[in-house]
């Protein structure tokens, strides 16, 4: 994808302010407040919700872009089935890879709710490249989530091993994880399982969006995301359930839920980070920039793209 230079004194010309705000924008190298100073909002039970609410907003100001990423994730479902076919066992210590994928194609939905908010147009092609604008902390991110996954699916081949005699088969699947002498086994998966969602979800609730919009690194947003889950715990367990809940839905008719609950959840979580964090980002917009501390490969012909 062709760079270029995001000029650095932008003309007076294409900077838009909200109500209230200064006329000349601040410094693009806006730091993040230092972790013992930042501060969170108080989160009712109504947040999560709202985000859900937002999110649906969004998705419908970019639908194309939003299908596109909810295609990708009805995808997984189905290669993840075509494995399950083969080796159950395998397929739901696999199933984990959801938990790893998720977080990065939710960026490239990160960056539309990120446009949205400043009123400019989404674009694919920025949104798919989006990942290159943080290669020294979105990496390292990534091999924490790869070795979480990793463990967690050493951990649940161990408990089939450890509880169930004989291999798994697509027609015995389900009668064997029923059976009354396999209730011991349904009970330690689904506790194994709940805790590495759990954990999971912790480090990972606001850390993607956070890394994205300011310049702080992996173990940096990993800490943020764990203190706003000690510091908001009703909320927070609200918000996973929602997750959770609609992700399950989302595969049941035959992973096409997710065309919809996808891009939905990704453009809610934006505004989950948005909503609980205070002091991150700067009021005024200037046309067409990037998110602070993101330079965007940008073309000088896009530099009309404001939503109308």
């Amino acid at each position: 994808m062709p760079i270029d230079t995001v000029p650095s004194a932008p003309p007076p010309s294409a900077v838009l302010t909200l109500a209230g705000a200064p006329s000349t924008p601040p410094p693009r190298e806006t730091p993040l407040p230092a972790l013992h100073a930042l501060r969170f909002h108080s989160l009712e039970w109504h947040h999560p919700w709202l985000w859900l609410q937002q999110g649906w907003q969004d998705f419908r100001r970019c639908p194309c872009l939003g299908l596109f990423y909810g295609a990708c994730f009805m995808v997984m479902g189905w290669l993840l089935w075509g494995v399950f076919h083969e080796a159950p066992a395998y397929a739901l210590a696999l199933s984990a890879s959801f938990l790893f994928v998720t977080p990065f194609l939710g960026l490239g939905l990160y960056y539309a709710s990120w446009r949205i908010e400043r009123g400019l147009t989404p674009d694919l092609g920025r949104s798919l490249w989006v990942w290159e604008t943080r290669p020294d902390t979105l990496p390292i991110f990534a091999l924490v989530l790869l070795t979480i996954e990793l463990l967690w699916s050493t951990v649940s081949l161990v408990v089939f091993a450890a509880f169930l005699e004989r291999p798994l088969t697509l027609d015995g699947t389900l009668q064997a994880l029923w059976a009354p002498e396999n209730r011991m086994f349904v009970v330690v998966y689904s506790l194994v399982t709940l805790v590495f969602c759990a954990l999971v979800f912790a480090i990972s609730v606001i850390s993607t969006p956070l890394m994205l919009d300011q310049h702080v690194d992996a173990a940096e947003a990993i800490e943020v995301s764990l203190r706003l889950v000690a510091h908001q715990p009703g909320v927070m367990l609200l918000w996973a359930a929602i997750l959770g809940f609609l992700s399950v839905l989302a595969m049941l008719p035959g992973f096409a839920g997710w065309l919809i609950i996808g891009p939905l959840l990704g453009h809610a979580s934006w505004h989950a980070y948005r909503s609980a964090v205070q002091d991150v980002t700067p009021l005024v917009v200037v046309e067409d920039e990037a998110p602070p501390m993101i330079d965007i490969p940008l073309s000088h012909e896009l530099r009309n793209d404001i939503a109308c």
